[in-house]
C-alpha cells in the first residue's frame, strides 16, 4: 500500500469492479453521510467580483466561540498543515501516532527531524524541547478522544509548539483545546468543518490560535484562496441550526449498530472505542487486503490501515454510514463466515 494513501478512492474501486460509483458502499471515507440543508441557488451566485470572506470568518468564529482575529482560513485542512510546517520552520517534530498521514508527509517534506510516539503503548514518552508536537483528538484512525491536561503540562514545560487537530471533534460533545489559548501562546488548533458538514469537495480548513500568531500566519497567505462557491456553501451549512444535533444523534445511533455488528462477527478480533464517526478494527485471521477482496462482491469499500505507523496488516477502518449500509455489511460478514 502506498505510504501516504488515504481512503475514499471510490472511482477507481468502481472502475475495477466494472460498476457505477453509485452502486458502491463506501465505508472507507470518514466524511459525514448526513448532509446539512443548503439553501443557496448557485446559479444566481455573483462570481464576477473577487471574493470577500468577512461573513465566512464571522460565522466560523461564532461556531467555535472565538474572535475572528483568532482564525485563519485555508484551502482545506491539508493546506493549513503544510503552511504551518513551512511557516514555523522548527527543527524537530513529534507526532503521536498512528495519525493522519499528511503530518508525516509534511514533516518529511520540510526536513524536520521526525519523532513518532506510539500513543497506544507509550503515550508518556519524553518529547524533545522546542519540538513541534502534533496530536489528533479525536484520533485517527481509531477515533479515541484523549483528556490532554497532563500532556499539555508536559509539552508546555518543554516549550513545545503544539498543534491539536480537532477535525472530528464535532462528532462528539467533548471539550476543545481552545481553552488553553488563554494560558499558552504556542498553541494552534486545526478545525476541518468539511468532515462534519459532509463537504470534502469544499476546501476550507481553519487554524485557531492567538491573535498574534494568526497575524503572522496571514503574512504568508495569498489575498484570495477560497472561491465564492466554497464560502457560500459553508456559510449555508453553518446556517442549518438543527444540523449539529440531528447529525450527532444519527451518527451515534448508527455507530452503535455498526459496533454491535462487528463485535458479533467471528472475523473480528477487536473493535476500538471511538468518539468519531468511524471504528478501527483488528481482524482475527485475515489480512486487510484479503478482507477487502472478500468484500468486493458486495461492492463494499473499507480502509486498509496497514500504512499507518504502529499498525500492521490486520487493521482496517470502517466508517459510520446509513442503517442500510450497516445491514448490507452485516449480511456480507455473515456470508463470508
Amino acid at each position: 500500500m502506498k505510504t501516504f494513501e488515504h481512503g475514499g478512492q471510490i472511482e477507481k474501486f468502481a472502475f475495477d469492479l466494472g460498476c457505477k460509483v453509485s452502486e458502491i458502499i463506501d465505508l472507507s471515507s470518514n466524511i459525514n453521510f448526513v448532509k446539512p440543508q443548503i439553501n443557496v441557488d448557485f446559479n444566481t451566485l455573483d462570481i464576477s467580483s473577487y471574493p470577500t470572506y468577512d461573513k465566512l470568518y464571522e460565522k466560523i468564529a461564532f461556531n467555535y466561540a472565538v474572535k475572528t482575529s483568532q482564525i485563519e482560513l485555508f484551502n482545506g485542512g491539508s493546506s493549513a498543515i503544510f503552511t504551518l510546517f513551512k511557516h514555523l520552520a522548527l527543527e524537530t517534530c513529534t507526532i503521536y501516532s498512528p495519525a493522519y498521514l499528511e503530518y508525516k508527509k509534511a514533516a518529511l517534506n520540510f526536513d524536520y527531524e521526525l519523532n513518532l510516539i506510539n500513543r497506544f503503548e507509550n503515550i508518556n514518552q519524553e518529547v524533545k524541547e522546542n519540538s513541534f508536537v502534533i496530536f489528533v483528538n479525536p484520533s485517527t484512525p481509531d477515533g479515541k478522544y484523549y483528556e490532554l491536561e497532563e500532556l499539555m503540562k508536559t509539552w508546555i514545560e518543554k516549550s513545545c509548539t503544539i498543534l491539536i487537530d480537532e477535525s472530528f471533534l464535532d462528532f462528539c460533545d467533548k471539550p476543545s483545546a481552545i481553552k488553553y489559548l488563554e494560558t499558552y501562546d504556542k498553541l494552534y488548533i486545526l478545525k476541518s468543518m468539511t468532515k462534519f458538514y459532509s463537504s470534502a469537495g469544499i476546501r476550507v480548513g481553519t487554524i485557531v490560535s492567538t491573535k498574534e500568531n494568526i497575524e503572522k500566519l496571514k503574512e504568508f497567505e495569498p489575498m484570495w484562496k477560497l472561491s465564492q462557491f466554497d464560502s457560500n456553501y459553508l456559510q449555508a451549512a453553518l446556517d442549518d441550526k438543527l444540523f449539529k444535533n440531528i447529525s450527532k444523534a444519527i451518527n451515534i445511533k448508527n455507530k452503535i449498530e455498526l459496533e454491535n455488528i462487528l463485535k458479533n462477527s467471528t472475523l473480528i478480533e477487536e473493535v476500538f472505542e471511538s468518539s468519531a464517526n468511524y471504528l478501527l478494527v483488528k481482524l482475527k485471521n485475515l489480512k486487510a487486503k484479503e478482507f477487502i477482496e472478500l468484500l468486493k462482491p458486495y461492492k463494499i469499500m473499507v480502509r486498509d490501515c496497514s500504512n499507518f505507523d504502529f499498525l500492521d496488516e490486520r487493521f482496517i477502518r470502517i466508517a459510520v454510514k446509513s442503517s442500510n449500509a450497516n445491514e448490507i455489511l452485516q449480511k456480507a460478514l455473515e456470508e463470508i463466515c
